[in-house]
């Protein structure tokens, strides 16, 4: 009994935790980013005291009537609509995890297949994270490569990391419409993180995407193989430094997103156009991150998606991170997560109609 009220208690605090900037009280923020696995030992918990007949699933309900609004950001049942869809502007945000150029993926058809996939997608707008391309000769540039396989002939890139004056680290955007005005928000940090904005003429409207790579975590191999041995109830000697490490790293995350997000909200608010944002979160739909930026805007997964969306293809954090949201002014008709993907995330694709 007392081990649910620790639940129902966690999972309350997990629902408010996005109301709470880390930057002024970071702990909420923990039981936020367990918030799914939270809920779910309170539904088990409800069905445990509806066969004792206890009265005790008075608590266990109205926590789940508190916390099922939440929950709703990580699972959908939606019907496609694919009426008029010729006529609807296309959009994937994907992190492409710079084409596999460190052979992560151990296969030298990574690129390649990478390039394929967008290829096959064929966005009318293209938003790419952890993007890299070069000037050398005879390296890889994905600028023109792109530009060239799905015949977006505008673009926008910005970098973090620049070496030898030709090989470049950052986000880049690719679009088949006009681009009228460009610009970036840097954050200040050692950090490959950045957001840009593009402005692109659509039927004589003008619309802003804003492309956004967030703090990650950033997990050593020691932080991951921890957790697996954890989830699979192995014994690990050094269990409390490791711990302390992963506590470590989640907090200096939380308060670096935190710092991004409060900055780009702010330059979102002062934006006169429709917006459609892209991009990598690095955080849940629980965070204080999501709910700052969805402010007054819709998620294209919520409107049309099905299942539970999980974009990171790595074993943490496995759910959704990568999202598309836009002004209420664009219809989403559609969205995808494609089931393959040949980095560590699943590309993203939304159909709009704009009004």
């Amino acid at each position: 009994m007392w081990l649910h009220y620790f639940v129902i208690v966690s999972l309350l605090i997990a629902v408010v935790a996005k109301y709470i900037s880390p930057l002024i009280f970071w702990l909420p923020a923990f039981f936020g980013l367990a918030f799914p696995f939270l809920f779910l030992l309170n539904f088990i918990f409800i069905i445990f005291w509806l066969i004792q007949f206890k009265r005790t699933i008075i608590f266990g309900l109205i926590a789940f009537v508190i916390s099922v609004f939440t929950a709703y950001r990580y699972v959908q049942f939606s019907v496609v609509d694919l009426k008029n869809k010729s006529k609807t502007i296309k959009v994937t945000s994907y992190n492409c995890m710079l084409f596999d150029l460190y052979d992560w993926k151990k296969n030298t058809a990574s690129r390649n297949k990478i390039l394929n996939s967008l290829t096959e997608i064929n966005p009318d707008i293209l938003c790419l994270q952890e993007f890299y391309t070069s000037e050398e000769k005879g390296d890889f540039n994905n600028i023109d490569t792109v530009k060239h396989l799905l015949h977006t002939p505008y673009y926008h890139a910005e970098f973090t990391v620049t070496m030898r004056n030709f090989d470049h680290w950052g986000v880049a955007t690719f679009s088949k419409y006009p681009i009228i005005n460009k610009g970036k928000l840097m954050f200040n940090t050692k950090s490959n993180n950045i957001c840009i904005y593009t402005d692109v003429i659509i039927n004589k409207d003008t619309i802003r995407i804003y492309n956004i790579h967030l703090q990650s975590i950033s997990f050593s191999k020691a932080d991951t193989k921890f957790l697996d041995d954890v989830v699979s109830n192995k014994d690990a000697q050094e269990e409390i430094e490791n711990s302390k490490n992963i506590l470590r790293r989640l907090k200096r995350g939380f308060t670096k997103r935190t710092r991004q997000v409060d900055m780009i909200a702010l330059h979102i608010k002062n934006c006169k156009y429709k917006i459609i944002i892209c991009g990598d979160f690095n955080d849940t739909a629980a965070s204080y991150s999501y709910q700052t930026l969805s402010k007054n805007l819709n998620d294209a997964f919520i409107e049309k998606g099905l299942g539970f969306g999980r974009t990171y293809a790595g074993k943490w954090p496995q759910f959704r991170i990568d999202y598309i949201l836009h002004s209420n002014t664009l219809i989403c008709k559609s969205y995808q997560r494609y089931s393959e993907t040949f980095t560590d995330h699943f590309p993203i694709t939304a159909n709009f109609q704009n009004l």
